[in-house]
Parts: structure tokens; sequence; C-alpha cells
């Protein structure tokens, strides 16, 4: 989208009245209610004021209009006037805006911009008071012990977050506005001596190249523009996180954090298939615990995918299998086919998890209860499901719950049902070509270069231990190799 902006590069006027009817025709002043424009005469020269309403802390604004006011009281020299507004404001930052396209920035970013009669350059002060929540614990990455608090709609709330886990000087927030007419506000965070400066350097070069109008779906629009789109590829190729202390771990490993102004969820690059199956609280536990809860969250993958294809398989076929597990097969026939039972119980679990996001709190808990009581129930009954099929969903359907990384359980879900309906079309065969086919996805999936099944393809055993093994935090002082960190050795 082009971004016709006439305000480019238009400097600051010494005419007060010029600078005044430009920003009132951009601004839409008086017909935009919610710009504020106040205009006073102070030791004989105009100065306006412009702000945003809800945006400018109101008590703040008023200390701001007290100090110029008294500045008319005073035998002041006039052409001093922008040193000494500065002088009176000191406890608020202060800067110059040399062009209408800074001030418009500044001004719809919440600041408050001076004008004053005489001189070619606004003065910017920082007031602003977003709207917004204090820091809440993310609904999906609980934890029973540990920080309580999490990312919010606020980018300077979310930089002060990271920061008060990181005191690093190295520490590095780069600002980038996106959207030729949002303007949204996206840091690139990273600490200067770990992180593989090229990386950085392209991330930021891609950042800066989006053009767009605006970016109101915030993280995810940028993860498409600078990942390129893979529509057939539903494999989360960055990793999403709400937790500050995980953001504040993947930058002392060598990562990249991405924060987006308006969005609670932060964007850490690379990502890889094993970035997505590990949780924080195998690290709030004993590392054997972890150890544990890992292996059990693994399990509880795999099943999610390829359980319910390989029972398919098997049930479809019951004269290949041993007599020891004659079981697996379906003691009760259906109605309808297998497979037709299969897809119909898949999409059903969809349908209803789509039903529970939009159903408010308290009755979500009651539709989920009829859905898989009720209606397993009663389906089951007049013979349109199987009783293993509604076990070997739920099993599945947990699996898919005890994935950490919501992102990644739904492209779980997209690739059982692919091999579901390879598997019911050609059997065994069909589950094996299903089953090759997402490898192979995953194997030539890359994130910003780095492979997807890195440390499994390429091997890297050191890595790949550290993967399938929750180790004590002492024992890790090396970074990740993959991620070719300038100083290997340095300990976080």
């Amino acid at each position: 989208m082009d971004n016709n902006s006439s305000e480019k590069n238009i400097p600051v006027n010494k005419n007060y009245q010029e600078n005044v009817d430009f920003l009132n025709r951009e601004l839409g002043v008086p017909d935009c209610f919610d710009i504020v424009l106040r205009e006073m005469s102070i030791g004989g020269k105009k100065v306006a004021i412009y702000s945003v309403n809800g945006m400018v802390n109101s008590q703040v604004a008023s200390l701001i209009i007290d100090a110029l006011i008294d500045l008319e009281r005073s035998d002041l020299v006039v052409n001093a006037l922008e040193k000494l507004v500065k002088g009176r404001i000191v406890n608020l930052q202060v800067s110059e805006a040399p062009t209408m396209d800074k001030v418009l920035y500044f001004i719809l970013s919440g600041p408050m911009a001076i004008f004053v009669e005489g001189q070619d350059k606004a003065i910017i002060v920082d007031a602003r008071s977003y709207p917004g929540r204090t820091p809440q614990e993310p609904d999906i990455e609980r934890v029973t012990r540990g920080s309580r608090d999490g990312f919010t709609e606020t980018l300077v709330m979310n930089t002060a977050l990271v920061r008060r886990r990181l005191r690093d000087p190295k520490l590095r927030m780069k600002l980038v506005q996106v959207g030729g007419r949002s303007k949204t506000d996206v840091c690139l965070a990273y600490i200067e001596d770990i992180t593989n400066l090229d990386m950085v350097e392209k991330i930021q070069k891609d950042i800066q190249g989006i053009k767009i109008d605006g970016i109101p779906m915030a993280e995810k629009s940028v993860e498409e523009f600078i990942l390129g789109s893979k529509f057939w590829n539903p494999y989360p190729r960055v990793r999403y996180t709400e937790r500050p202390d995980v953001a504040a771990i993947h930058l002392l490993e060598g990562y990249v954090v991405i924060i987006v102004d308006t969005s609670p969820s932060v964007i850490i690059a690379p990502s890889t298939f094993w970035s997505h199956v590990q949780h924080a609280e195998e690290y709030r536990q004993e590392p054997i615990v972890g150890a544990y809860l890992r292996w059990v969250r693994f399990a509880g993958i795999f099943a999610a995918l390829f359980l319910l294809p390989l029972w398919l398989a098997a049930a479809m076929n019951p004269q290949l299998l041993p007599e020891g597990l004659q079981f697996i097969g379906v003691t009760e026939q259906a109605k309808v086919s297998l497979f037709v039972q299969v897809v119909l119980a898949e999409l059903g679990v969809d349908l209803l998890r789509l039903g529970t996001i939009h159903t408010p709190g308290p009755l979500g808990t009651a539709l989920g209860l009829i859905a898989a009581f009720m209606l397993g129930d009663i389906a089951v009954k007049v013979g349109l499901f199987s009783p293993e099929v509604v076990m070997y969903i739920a099993i599945v359907s947990v699996g898919t719950f005890a994935t950490p990384s919501y992102e990644l359980g739904l492209a779980n879900r997209l690739s059982r049902l692919f091999m579901i309906i390879t598997t019911g079309l050609f059997s065994y065969i069909g589950f094996g070509i299903g089953a090759a086919a997402v490898f192979f996805l995953l194997w030539r999936t890359k994130s910003f270069g780095v492979p997807y099944l890195w440390p499994l393809l390429p091997f890297d055993a050191k890595a790949m231990k550290g993967i399938l093994v929750r180790s004590p935090v002492t024992l890790k002082n090396q970074r990740p190799s993959i991620l070719k960190p300038q100083d290997k050795d340095r300990q976080p």
C-alpha cells in the first residue's frame, strides 16, 4: 500500500500561524475531538500545545502549563524561551523535532508538542500515559511457581520488564516504526556481544522494509513480512511468549526478541521445532522432575501427532494385528465407516474449541461438559461413533493441549488430519506416506537460516542431549552453537 503522506520532510516554520494551520489541517482540528490544542501567550510570544486526549497524563500536563504560565510573570528574555522551558521541565524527557513528520509522529504517539512563535523547532515533552492493564500471568503459560507478571499491550512497560531481569549494559533496544499510516513502534532487543549481529542486521532490514499502511494484527503481521508468505507450511518459524523471564533467558542464549507495541506477545527468533516443546515449568522444578515432565510432554506431543492415524491404520486392518494386540481394533461397528468417524470427530473437536473460545468464561466450562459427556455419549448410543474413536480422540486432544506452544499444537493438528486422510485412503502405506511428507516438511523448513529440526538434523550430540534431558542450570555453560554467538564462553 502506498503512503501518501503530505507532511514528509516539511521543516517547522518560524511563522507560528503556518505551523498551527498545517497541523490543524493534518490532524483535523477541531473536527477530531480527541486532538487537544491549547493556545496561549507567554512573554509576548504565541505558544501552541498539541496533545491527544487520553494519551497524556492530565496531572503532568497541568504542571507543564503552570510552568509555562509562570514564565510569563518573570522578567525574562523572550528569545531564550525554548531554553527556559527545557530548564523548567526537569522531570520529563524533552527533545526537539525539526520536521513536521516527526512532530506528527510524536503527537500521535502520546507526547505533547509545544510550538513557540519565532522558533523553527517544536519542543516535544514526553508526558504520555497510555491506557493499559497491569502485568498479569499469561493464561497459556502458567507455572506452579515463579513470577506472575507478563507482558502487556504497552511497549515501554514490556521493555522495562525485560530490563528489570537483564541489567546488562550491552542489552540493546532498537526502535523501528512500521506502517505508513499507523507508524507502529517495533522494538528489536538483543545483547550486543552475544547475538549474531549479522542476523540482527538482517531482521532489522526486513522490518524496515515492510511496506503497508498499518499492522493492526501487530506481531503476527510483522512475522509474515519478515519470514515471507508460505501459506502451505503450518509450522511456526518463530516462537511467541508472554513471559518476560522466558524472553530474558532467550536473550542470554543469543536469540533476538521482537516486541511490537499494542501486543502482549513477543517474538523470539530464530526458532526450531524443539523450541516449541519446552516450558518454563520444567525449570521451576528439580532437574529430575523437570526431565520427567519434559518426557511426559514429548509423549503427549507424539500421541497428538501420530496416535490417531496409526490407530486408524491398525483398526482398518485388524487381520494384520498380532493376537496380543487385537484389543486395539473396534469391538462395536458403527453405522458409518471408521474413516468418516475419525474425520467427523476431528472436525467436532475443532468446532468445540472455537465455540469455547467465543463463549464467556463461566459458560465455557458448561459447553465443554455438554460436548464431552452428552454429545459423545449420545453419538456412541445412536451408532454414529464407536467407543474407541471417542477414546482416541480424547487422548490426542489432551496431547494437543499439553503442547506448550499453541501455534505448534495447531500445526500438529493439521498434520494429523493430513495423515488421517492418507491413511484412510491407502491404509498403512498411506500412513507411511503422510508421516514421510510431514518429516520432509519439517526437514525443509528453516527459521532465519536455522534448520527447523536442529539439533537432530544436522545432528549435534551435545545440543540434542540438552533437548532430551533437562540438565541442571549449573551445567548449561554454553549457548546454542547454531546461533554462532560471538563469545560462546561468556557466562550468562
